[in-house]
């Protein structure tokens, strides 16, 4: 028992070596220290500024009337005769490809004439109707191979619906 001094004590002499009152106070010492160590992200709100605070819409697609459709689009067709020709769902990126066999052309930016039947692409599916509809087309960008091989100059334009055209009376 004499070989053991200082430091040198087995684990169970050393428990009366710690006095009382520091035996009370290192777990209150302990739980201080650990709760100065939880780190909170504090963002500071007050710099957050949302600038489309009045534009934001949840849920709500932009959907564009027929001026800012006729206004934006390239060509524009009245057509009768449109039919799904091809699609490409479940493949990649989707897209579907639409056939106009006849039409009235009602404006256009580069082709004074449309020569039909012809193609063109959409990114959505169209809810064709069994009468009469606008057809509002851009210049193709991008599906170079596809326009290749499809011979597609045109694209349907991105936020426009299908609308149907109205009757004079």
């Amino acid at each position: 028992m004499h070989l053991y001094i200082g430091f040198l004590l087995p684990i169970h002499m050393k428990i009366n070596v710690i006095k009382k009152s520091l035996a009370g106070f290192l777990p209150l010492f302990i739980l201080i220290v650990l709760s100065g160590c939880e780190k909170k992200y504090q963002a500071p709100d007050h710099y957050a500024v949302d600038l489309f605070k009045d534009e934001r819409q949840q849920g709500k697609a932009y959907i564009m009337n027929e001026e800012e459709c006729f206004d934006g689009s390239e060509l524009v067709i009245a057509s009768s005769e449109v039919k799904l020709a091809d699609s490409s769902k479940g493949r990649g990126k989707n897209f579907f490809l639409y056939k106009v066999r006849s039409g009235k052309v009602l404006k256009t930016i580069r082709d004074s004439v449309a020569d039909y039947p012809f193609m063109f692409l959409s990114d959505q599916r169209l809810k064709l109707k069994n009468d009469s509809i606008y057809l509002y087309l851009k210049k193709l960008e991008g599906f170079r191979f596809i326009a290749a091989e499809r011979n597609l100059k045109y694209q349907w334009l991105k936020a426009a619906p299908v609308y149907s055209v109205k009757k004079d009376k």
